[in-house]
């Protein structure tokens, strides 16, 4: 293992829940948002995290213990994905975007966007982006330390 792979790997972390956070405020900033230019109310995004090497993870087993890098070369981002779950349903005639004709006259149909889960979700993305800052900091540390042992 390399010098800076641990940072490495505690970046991509950084990287993946920052864009995370964003997605997260998106959401968040949208609650409301009942006409896009899609059409219909704003619909809930997610954003997809994979392993860096998954897709090696099958070949590498074959090799030699000595050339087997194993897990932990970080996360990437594999797409940001819109939940397609219903929207929720508003009475509320008044409403611009309310619903005219049919058995559902009347609502309006808002984003599938709970801000409770949202709030959740985004403490969960900030406690995972502290913890790969203690990371680079504790290696940044641990290096000053090996280095300071080194002139001695």
């Amino acid at each position: 293992m390399g010098i800076f792979t641990s940072m490495n790997i505690a970046s991509t972390g950084l990287t993946a829940q920052r864009l995370r956070m964003d997605v997260i405020a998106n959401n968040i900033a949208n609650v409301s948002t009942t006409r896009t230019t899609d059409g219909g109310p704003y619909r809930r995004q997610r954003v997809i995290l994979r392993p860096r090497n998954d897709e090696l993870e099958f070949r590498t087993r074959f090799l030699p213990q000595a050339l087997w890098r194993g897990m932990g070369e970080g996360v990437r981002v594999i797409k940001i994905e819109k939940d397609m779950s219903p929207e929720r349903l508003v009475y509320d005639p008044t409403h611009p975007d309310s619903i005219q004709s049919g058995p559902l006259t009347g609502y309006v149909k808002y984003p599938n966007v709970n801000v409770v889960t949202e709030m959740v979700d985004m403490i969960s993305a900030s406690r995972a982006y502290e913890a790969n800052v203690t990371i680079i900091q504790n290696a940044g540390q641990m290096f000053m330390r090996g280095l300071e042992i080194g002139n001695r």
